[in-house]
């Protein structure tokens, strides 16, 4: 799981702290973790992977989405997308890796040449099988003349060509001079319109991994001590998720540092009686989950708790809006309306970003509650649902679960923390 705050610190800042406890969670023998985390047991086998047969069922889904918009095919290249359609999981760098999808008949993949062996195994396991059209390019040849003569052999290189969001300018600027008489547009109102909506498979892999992490979140709250780094607490915490069979991690952010949404490279300590806000998840067969609990070790000042009711009033007005035909803005709109009544607005001069994003495979997609975007709810659409108010030089405060849209509204995947010192309602 990436860490927003690993990627910004370098490793001697790590090395600056000096730490009153050690890095418990480093250890490999399970008992010399603390006991609410030892004792956690694996749930792996809650979790059933994605059949063949959805994966056919969403390439028939593409196909109408397709002909409803016109277009005669669309691109992937590696990416959640192309693991969405196939099962596939790519690495490639520069060297285009590609699957064509076509509106009518069978795809076809354009391949590096080294690389065919490595394809062919796991294209043999998607939809498409071990008898599928794979075009093979090699180091001194053109992928893109490989896609153009494929577009040709369907009898659409005249067609409209769907590229998926996350294709390369490199790629499109090859496949565009390759292949002039076709026409490249936007693939999302069919990548977008297929995973946007969740079946009741997805549904289940994404309750199991919110639950999931935050029980790994709750054994890390039940371990920590004051004088732990943030490096221990997040240590306890990808090791808590290990135990319960998945890979998950989160960012830890102390006092005032809370108040930086995304985090801070500084250095920092846990004390009693100071702000703790942790925010990560894990993926279950490639489902994200995304929680944030803010708590503290010890007793919260009066401010602190005012704060965190603000906040967990603007959550609950943020999932009494959310339903199907709701605009995802005005689920935004319900919550920040709470903060600045509250009086910690205007806009977004404390509760600094949306309340919240789509999510899926990826931890952040589409479609987002933003002020303007006037995107329907629809069932089974999957959300955040994360406000948060950070005073800079004192505090921040977020609460953030995983929404599921339902026929009549909305549930979250996970009980809403009930309090900075009881921060998961029980003991």
């Amino acid at each position: 799981m990436f860490s927003r705050r690993r990627f910004l610190q370098t490793g001697s800042i790590a090395a600056a702290v000096t730490a009153t406890l050690p890095s418990l969670a480093q250890a490999k023998d399970k008992k010399a973790l603390p006991s609410a985390i030892a004792r956690l047991k694996s749930l792996s086998s809650d979790a059933s992977a994605i059949s063949l047969t959805e994966r056919r069922e969403r390439q028939e889904k593409a196909r109408i989405l397709m002909r409803e918009n016109n277009l005669s095919a669309i691109l992937m290249t590696e990416g959640t997308s192309l693991t969405y359609f196939t099962g596939m999981r790519w690495w490639g760098g520069e060297r285009l890796f590609a699957m064509v999808l076509t509106a009518k008949g069978e795809s076809f993949y354009v391949c590096p040449g080294f690389e065919e062996g490595r394809a062919r195994e796991q294209i043999a396991k998607s939809p498409d099988g071990d008898k599928s059209d794979v075009r093979i390019w090699q180091e001194d040849e053109s992928p893109y003349g490989r896609v153009a003569q494929g577009l040709s052999d369907r009898g659409i290189a005249g067609g409209t060509v769907g590229l998926e969001e996350t294709v390369k300018f490199v790629f499109e600027d090859g496949l565009r001079k390759a292949a002039p008489t076709a026409t490249f547009v936007s693939a999302t109102p069919v990548t977008v319109g297929c995973r946007m909506i969740k079946s009741p498979h997805e549904i289940d892999l994404m309750r199991l991994a919110s639950k999931i992490t935050l029980m790994a979140y709750e054994a890390t709250y039940h371990s920590l001590k004051p004088g732990m780094t943030q490096q221990d607490v997040e240590d306890l915490i990808e090791a808590a998720h290990r135990n319960l069979g998945f890979e998950g991690a989160a960012d830890v952010q102390v006092g005032e540092f809370s108040a930086f949404p995304h985090g801070s490279v500084t250095p920092q300590v846990i004390r009693e009686g100071t702000i703790v806000l942790i925010d990560g998840g894990c993926k279950v067969e490639g489902y994200a989950s995304d929680i944030t609990r803010t708590f503290v070790l010890g007793k919260a000042s009066d401010k602190m708790n005012q704060v965190f009711d603000i906040v967990h009033k603007a959550q609950s007005a943020a999932l009494a809006t959310a339903k199907p035909g709701a605009e995802c803005g005005s689920v935004d709109a319900a919550a920040r309306t709470v903060i600045t009544e509250a009086g910690y607005g205007p806009d977004y001069k404390y509760f600094k970003h949306r309340v919240g994003h789509g999510m899926g495979m990826d931890g952040h997609e589409w479609p987002y509650l933003v002020r303007g975007n006037e995107t329907k709810m629809q069932p089974h659409m999957t959300f955040s649902d994360e406000p948060g108010i950070y005073i800079r030089g004192e505090f921040g405060i977020r609460l953030e679960d995983d929404m599921h849209i339902t026929e009549n509204g909305a549930e979250l995947f996970t009980p809403q923390s009930p309090s900075l010192e009881n921060p998961f309602g029980k003991g």
